[in-house]
């Protein structure tokens, strides 16, 4: 693939471009403005792999909001899920009686945010929704509703766009699947 990024070598295909990415999130920014219209709610986005999705949807909201930040590790660096949350950063405000929106990058097992959801519930949230970028529901091992999502995609091991593997592929500006040859030895 010829792009300025050298690391579109290891993709095997584009599955979602930038423009297309823009675009989606301009739509789903409406929806959610929407909905929020009257209220202030706290928007918690999901480290790290969230953070470009974040920023350009905060750019997109029509109401008045909050910010924070919590880090969440379920991968370590496989491509899988391992099923166990672990909380790395947690926020650094209260929630107790405010409306939640998460948003993150992609919705796989459903463990991670079914433990956020849950997590928030008991520290009173008013509310808890869903953004997210990539929803994969053919992987999911629990029953979850995402209320906002920018693309259904099916069962590939995606990158780009905040989205990496050990770390790496965060900063392409696509969303890719990436080769196995990477993730396979």
């Amino acid at each position: 693939m010829e792009n300025q990024f050298s690391q579109y070598q290891d993709l095997e295909k584009i599955m979602i471009t930038r423009d297309e990415i823009q675009t989606q999130v301009k739509e789903v920014a409406k929806r959610i403005s929407a909905d929020y219209q009257g209220k202030t709610p706290v928007v918690v986005c999901i480290l790290k792999g969230a953070v470009m999705f974040f920023a350009d949807l905060l750019r997109e909201l029509d109401f008045p909001l909050v910010t924070d930040f919590m880090a969440i590790s379920s991968y370590g660096s496989s491509t899988k899920s391992t099923g166990v949350v672990k909380l790395v950063k947690d926020l650094d405000r209260d929630i107790c009686g405010r409306d939640v929106l998460v948003v993150e990058d992609i919705v796989d097992s459903g463990m991670t945010l079914s433990y956020i959801k849950k997590e928030f519930a008991q520290r009173g949230a008013a509310s808890v929704r869903i953004a997210t970028l990539l929803d994969k529901p053919a992987r999911r091992r629990v029953e979850l509703d995402v209320d906002y999502s920018c693309f259904v995609i099916p069962d590939a091991f995606v990158v780009g766009y905040g989205l990496d593997y050990d770390e790496k592929y965060r900063n392409l500006p696509d969303i890719g699947v990436l080769h196995p040859r990477i993730y396979t030895k």
